[in-house]
């Protein structure tokens, strides 16, 4: 696991963001990272998908952060190394938490293997508003599926530092919410975060 730095030459400014400041939303809503953890093939960006629409069904503000989306983008410049990770965790992090400032709901689907820098995103965004979702799915389930073929890469040796392949994955201990993905159809994976959502809900 790598060091996170911190800059010891930066002074932001003291902007008037506080927990008040989400009392009074105009969105009317408790903003909250839905933070989807697992490894690939697991379900998360379909879940996510399917969660975003049932929160805006629900006449909530959402935004989807997806591993996929932020490596072709914000994180084109990482690699899969474990320092790379490190990284790519931290800026997706620090962009969910602008987007909870601005009162959304932010759905964040990303493998996030180890459970250091989990912790860390958490820091990031606070406790109070982290909702871990651990994506729970038996590996050669995962390798069934295989919808990218990525795994039958990373066998081939096509693919290196792939998660649970050659790289390992640090099992959540205490998520907020566990997701048994064999067990559970999309609509009841989403109908237990919401469930969990709107039990801890100030606004409802």
């Amino acid at each position: 696991m790598s060091h996170f730095p911190e800059s010891q030459n930066q002074h932001l400014h003291a902007f008037a963001f506080s927990h008040a400041r989400f009392e009074h939303s105009r969105l009317k809503q408790k903003p909250a990272v839905i933070w989807m953890t697992g490894i690939s093939a697991s379900g998360k960006s379909t879940i996510a998908d399917a969660l975003d629409i049932a929160l805006q069904e629900q006449g909530r503000i959402t935004a989807i952060i997806d591993g996929d989306s932020v490596r072709g983008g914000l994180c084109r410049d990482l690699g899969f190394t474990d320092s790379d990770r490190d990284e790519n965790i931290r800026r997706v992090a620090e962009v969910a938490r602008l987007m909870l400032e601005a009162g959304l709901i932010v759905i964040v689907a990303l493998i996030s293997p180890s459970s250091a820098s989990r912790h860390y995103a958490r820091s990031i965004i606070g406790n109070e508003f982290f909702i871990e979702v651990h994506v729970d799915v038996p590996l050669e389930t995962a390798e069934h599926r295989d919808p990218k073929g990525l795994y039958k890469k990373a066998r081939a040796g096509l693919i290196k530092h792939f998660t649970g392949i050659d790289s390992h994955y640090d099992v959540p201990v205490f998520p907020e919410v566990h997701l048994d993905t064999q067990a559970l159809s999309v609509a009841q994976s989403v109908e237990t975060i919401l469930d969990w959502v709107t039990r801890h809900d100030d606004h409802t």
